[in-house]
């Protein structure tokens, strides 16, 4: 009888040993599937007594990814058996590659080990895109393992990967760090394109970004990493439900982009089948979600806006529209990209084992291109506004003796505006060249000066003179009259920014009864500037007190008068301010004015110039 116990049992260790994968401290990769076994669970309820008393009827794989579709009524179990064929205890790692699966469950019946995984089981320590399981083999030891997968929500595709410790987690951040240079890209171009959104207010770019929102969320649960530093489980499992929402929300704001972006107003038909087909495709997407019934078309109503798309962008190259060659090219790299992750989902064929980040890269390569045809968008209105300007000058050149004398005089009047605004553009570019002069002028003085000890109260220094120039640039952009200057608004900016470097509790009051003339008003500022930072830096030895700001003008001449009540100041320490040499300069040499400085109870400075001095 222990004979027939002994035979019995080599024939089992031999069976075993026949179908196990053999593995050493030198086996870093392997996949999987093609060295286990497939069982079918139609009934979903088997659990894992029942499967070890029909293992038999497991079926052998040869292929290394299997894909099941959307909302499979079945579960997948999979068997496999590792040998350790060396002397030294193991320790592995097995990959589910697919972060979206729903449920994972895995089994090692000779230790009684079971831990889950997916979307419905994600660890709280998790920090793995996909999910893994850690084994562990004694020396010369064979263990038959189990896992049963479903997924009713997100598509079914098993891929398993055997790794060494050491392989797995120098994939894994390489895996991670080129998802995040992805991420990162389409993040860029993204605030880029927001940043031109603000600047042009063309609702296009607004529209581009929104989409690139769209594919930023999108991906992040495509790709698992949203599950890992974001989500939490409640989180996850409720996004991958609405799924439908993720896909839908950036073709939504694609389909608006494209409207805007290639001007379908001129295309009477196709603009009105779009908007209609927008009005209603929340509703049909909403349907698709919230309704059994129509759940397996959840996508479809986004397949045909993309189609539809697709339709409009072909007929608007058709047409000679520049703008549709850069909208075609980048839905030819979306297409590819879909089409390669449809194939792959349905298990035909696995681009990602040729070209790992295919999809990543037609992102990022659809992103550019759009944003390429963004910038050449602008180019291009203002080659036609040059256009229009050309031809309404030819227009009035040629019909000039039978225009009525009203639209001749609005058009002398236009003509007129033109050249004012171009005059004062130039004026406005001549005046930024000079200010960023001084600027490079004063940083190098300043640099001069530079003690280890002063460097953050020198930096301060530079930066408020800095500012001094930029709220001036500041008022003129929101100004219609640039001639003048508000003194009042811009004193008030000058020495609110003083008043944050270097004391909240030194009072201002302002007293200001004139506005500035452009020309004088950067040096005026710089001079404002200096001394209202002397007083708060030198004036007061217990950081409070008030500082006097008074701008006036008489009929021939303006009036500074900056005066504080502070400790005063020593003459010949002052004499060899560089702020004082400053202020003293621009006064005599740009002003033409002249200064007076007095010390009693604290310190007054008057300045005093002619009004309209050249």
């Amino acid at each position: 009888m222990l004979k027939k116990n002994l035979l019995i049992l080599f024939f089992f260790f031999f069976a075993i040993s026949v179908h196990a994968l053999e593995i050493n401290e030198n086996t870093k990769f392997y996949n999987l599937l093609p060295h286990a076994k497939i069982f079918i669970d139609k009934s979903k309820s088997l659990k894992l007594q029942d499967i070890l008393k029909i293992k038999n009827e497991f079926k052998k794989n040869d292929k290394k990814l299997l894909a099941y579709g959307y909302s499979p009524d079945f579960s997948v179990w999979i068997q496999f058996t590792l040998k350790n064929t060396t002397n030294k205890p193991l320790d592995k790692i097995i990959e589910y590659d697919n972060p979206l699966t729903t449920s994972i469950e895995f089994f090692s019946p000779s230790d009684a080990y079971v831990k889950k995984e997916g979307i419905y089981h994600i660890p709280k320590d998790k920090r793995t895109v996909n999910p893994i399981f850690k084994i562990s083999l004694h020396p010369q030891e064979s263990k038959t393992f189990y896992m049963r997968v479903s997924s009713h929500i997100t598509t079914l595709i098993v891929k398993l990967n055997l790794y060494s410790h050491d392989s797995f987690y120098e994939k894994e951040l390489k895996h991670q760090f080129i998802l995040g240079l992805f991420f990162a890209s389409i993040l860029i171009l993204g605030i880029y394109n927001l940043f031109i959104y603000f600047f042009t207010k063309d609702i296009s770019y607004l529209y581009y970004v929104l989409y690139l929102v769209g594919v930023i969320l999108h991906q992040m649960m495509y790709v698992g990493i949203a599950n890992i530093y974001i989500l939490n489980q409640e989180c996850s499992i409720y996004l991958i439900e609405y799924a439908a929402l993720l896909v839908a929300f950036p073709i939504f704001f694609l389909a608006l982009f494209t409207k805007a972006f290639l001007d379908l107003k001129q295309y009477k038909l196709y603009n009105k089948i779009l908007i209609i087909y927008l009005l209603v495709f929340p509703f049909l997407t909403a349907i698709s979600i919230f309704t059994e019934e129509f759940s397996k078309y959840r996508n479809i109503f986004t397949l045909l806006l993309l189609i539809y798309l697709v339709v409009i962008t072909v007929y608007a190259t058709l047409k000679k529209n520049r703008q549709a060659y850069f909208i075609l090219f980048g839905w030819f790299i979306i297409l590819v990209a879909g089409t390669f992750m449809y194939i792959s989902s349905l298990g035909i064929f696995d681009m990602h084992q040729y070209f790992p980040y295919i999809v990543e890269i037609s992102f990022v390569s659809e992103a550019v291109v759009f944003s390429i045809a963004l910038a050449d968008r602008i180019k291009q209105l203002q080659i036609d506004k040059n256009d229009a300007n050309n031809k309404l000058i030819s227009q009035q050149k040629n019909e000039k003796e039978r225009l009525e004398v009203k639209v001749t005089e609005k058009t002398i009047d236009l003509k007129h505006a033109l050249d004012e605004k171009e005059m004062l553009l130039k004026e406005l570019n001549h005046r930024v060249k000079n200010n960023m002069q001084t600027i490079v002028s004063l940083i190098r003085l300043q640099l001069d000066e530079l003690d280890e000890y002063k460097d953050k109260e020198i930096l301060t220094t530079t930066y408020n003179r800095i500012n001094a120039m930029s709220h001036l640039h500041e008022l003129l952009y929101y100004q219609t009259n640039i001639s003048k200057v508000n003194a009042k608004d811009y004193f008030r900016l000058l020495t609110d920014e003083i008043q944050e470097s270097y004391g909240q509790y030194i009072k201002l009051h302002l007293e200001i009864t004139s506005d500035l003339e452009l020309e004088q008003a950067i040096y005026c500022g710089l001079i404002l500037n200096e001394l209202t930072t002397n007083s708060f830096k030198h004036a007061f030895s217990l950081h409070s007190g008030n500082v006097y700001i008074k701008f006036s003008q008489t009929k021939t001449h303006y009036l500074l008068s900056v005066c504080d009540d502070g400790i005063g100041y020593d003459k010949s320490i002052a004499s060899n301010s560089l702020g004082l040499v400053l202020v003293d300069n621009l006064v005599k040499s740009k002003l033409k004015g002249s200064i007076n400085m007095f010390s009693n109870n604290g310190v007054e400075v008057i300045i005093k110039w002619e009004i309209n001095h050249e």
